[in-house]
């Protein structure tokens, strides 16, 4: 499934984190990691060759230059940072129907071989879909794998972090059996399920949001993963500057369109 860009033996991941998003509501997972590949200069080491996602090739999304503006950009592409031990899949089309149980099992099935330390999934649900208590309290959330070490619930306890909450399977019918419901989550649900039985370590770092300009909310995303791998440093060294230092890639200039064309007026 992963095809490294040189051709040569997979890289060492070995105790490395993986972060991806999930193709979920706003698309913010895919922008909170573009804002994370952007700011860091990542490298492209490779990219996943699969049948799961819907076949897209573009221009390079963090182009710096005419030179590398040219260069090519696929569904599915692998960067990485070794001094941080951090890899980035990145996800740029939707799912196609009936695949998303196999690509999470090549997935988690190379998470396994590369012996990540833990994954870390960035997603996103459907904001009108709360319940009266996630309507008085933050839109973020997040889901913690049995396998995950206490001292990371530990910490996410200090930072007063709120763990998703389930729900009645069968509302008004039985109401002891709880599930958790993500809407509009895409593969969270299902991913995080299969990481828990597999015994992986997964984080899953979720904020409820509606369709539209998403932006910020995949800063606010990108914050709260921040807040707790401290992938990059605030500029000023206080949290009043959190989203100041995220660098917007240039295809985002690109994000609602080209806009209309002079020669109609």
């Amino acid at each position: 499934m992963f095809v490294s860009c040189d051709g040569s033996a997979r890289p060492d991941f070995k105790d490395f984190t993986l972060l991806m998003p999930a193709v979920s509501v706003g698309n913010i997972g895919q922008l909170a990691i573009d804002l994370v590949i952007s700011t860091l200069r990542m490298t492209k080491v490779g990219y996943f060759y699969t049948d799961c996602l819907v076949p897209m090739v573009g221009n390079n999304p963090y182009a710096t230059t005419e030179e590398n503006a040219t260069e090519l950009c696929i569904n599915a592409e692998v960067y990485a940072m070794p001094p941080k031990e951090l890899v980035v899949l990145q996800i740029r089309s939707p799912f196609i129907k009936n695949k998303y149980r196999h690509f999470c099992e090549t997935l988690l099935s190379w998470v396994k071989s590369c012996r990540f330390a833990k994954v870390v999934l960035l997603s996103s649900s459907h904001a009108y879909q709360r319940n009266d208590h996630q309507l008085r309290t933050t839109s973020l959330r997040y889901l913690l794998s049995p396998a995950v070490p206490k001292p990371v619930q530990d910490l996410m306890q200090r930072l007063n972090w709120r763990e998703l909450e389930r729900v009645a399977a069968f509302p008004g019918v039985n109401d002891d059996e709880k599930v958790f419901h993500i809407p509009g989550g895409g593969i969270t649900k299902l991913l995080f399920t299969e990481s828990c039985s597999k015994g992986i370590q997964m984080v899953v770092l979720l904020k409820f949001c509606s369709e539209g300009d998403n932006i910020p909310d995949a800063l606010v995303l990108a914050d709260y993963l921040n807040e707790w791998l401290q992938v990059t440093t605030y500029q000023s060294g206080c949290s009043s500057a959190q989203s100041s230092k995220w660098k917007m890639p240039s295809s985002w200039k690109l994000l609602f369109g080209s806009g209309l064309p002079p020669a109609l007026f």
